[in-house]
């Protein structure tokens, strides 16, 4: 199987599945002497972890990491950074009954047909239990990055939609719901919807806003590595997205011209922001901002109709611990993804001859 790598120089290639012994990862690129504080690599963990909340797969996972290279006395020694997260609570039996046939909108069939065998317990190496190695690997891109800012949050589920401007939104809202919507009195209803969601054995997608503050002017390549490209490429990588957009994304194409063109202050900042912070491809030192939607979560706890290797067609039921909507875990892992295209490529920028 290929595909396991993303990065160019901050390189991070993940291994394991849901149902094994382990998952992890080795980052690799990692300039030497950067402080390493382990207990904020945990804390993001935490919150991408399962049973955080009562709208969340109740699966039951400390997700403790454990490095094994790369880190001593704190600091990063420049060398590949080695790290293990153990499974502990697999259920594996849960899927016993899909061993022969195949989930609507999985990975089952494709792997099947691609690869004529797969690990049929909660998904294998498609599970979104992998980006829990991506989520270590940012939480040190972010240490790294330490003067930019990224926040992510939940600005739709379902119809629910956030129209409050990013700007009017206080980012510290985020983790005081089990939602993580920046807006408390939208993530109470965002909540109250998705429990009704559950309780029908049915799930339901929404949509992750990011922001990321105090970027340099410069990052990303002009022709096929532009920065909103590898940052599309980025989120579209992550399990259950459906959609990425930046700066006035869709919405701009109702405007003219006249309208969308961000005009400049004279310090080189501009008046308007539509261009999400990127400018052929190159980031410009405004904020960037972007949008991610996610599907509604595949696995149904209700009866559906499905065909076996056979095809035969099969009545089954989806068992297990599953999450009715993906959007309040992928929070952190939207982040670490960002995190990890910046830091990529503010040390692909410092190749470039003449920089300092």
């Amino acid at each position: 199987m290929a595909g396991n790598t993303f990065g160019n120089i901050f390189k991070l290639s993940t291994f394991g599945e849901s149902h094994g012994a382990a998952i992890g990862g080795v980052l690799d690129g990692c300039p030497s002497g950067i402080e390493i504080d382990l207990e904020a690599i945990q804390n993001e963990l935490d919150r991408r972890k399962p049973g955080q909340s009562a709208i969340v797969t109740q699966r039951k996972e400390p997700d403790t990491v454990e490095f094994y290279s790369g880190i001593f006395e704190g600091k990063t020694t420049g060398t590949p950074i080695g790290f293990a997260i153990h499974n502990t609570n697999q259920k594996s039996k849960d899927y016993s009954h899909i061993k022969d046939s195949y989930r609507p909108s999985h990975a089952d069939y494709v792997y099947d047909q691609k690869y004529g065998f797969r690990d049929y317990r909660g998904g294998g190496r498609s599970s979104a239990r992998e980006t829990a190695s991506r989520v270590v690997a940012g939480a040190i891109a972010k240490q790294f990055l330490s003067g930019i800012e990224i926040n992510a949050f939940v600005s739709q589920v379902g119809t629910m939609k956030l129209e409050t401007p990013y700007q009017e939104l206080d980012f510290s809202n985020i983790e005081k719901n089990p939602v993580r919507c920046a807006d408390m009195e939208m993530a109470s209803r965002m909540e109250d919807y998705i429990k009704e969601i559950r309780k029908e054995g049915d799930t339901i997608g929404g949509v992750i806003t990011c922001v990321a503050k105090n970027v340099p002017i410069g990052l990303g390549e002009p022709v096929f590595d532009k920065l909103h490209a590898e940052l599309g490429k980025a989120m579209l990588s992550i399990n259950a997205v459906k959609g990425f957009e930046y700066g006035s994304g869709f919405e701009g194409v109702q405007m003219k011209g006249s309208q969308h063109n961000d005009q400049f202050n004279q310090d080189g900042s501009t008046k308007t922001n539509y261009s999400g912070g990127i400018q052929g491809g190159i980031s410009n030192g405004m904020d960037i901002y972007f949008n991610v939607a996610f599907k509604p979560v595949a696995t149904l706890i209700q009866p559906y109709e499905t065909i076996d290797r056979d095809g035969n067609t099969v009545q089954t039921q989806g068992k297990g611990r599953h999450d009715p909507c993906v959007v309040p875990r992928a929070v952190p892992i939207v982040e670490a993804m960002t995190a990890l295209v910046l830091a990529d490529y503010t040390l692909l920028n410092r190749t470039i001859k003449g920089k300092e």
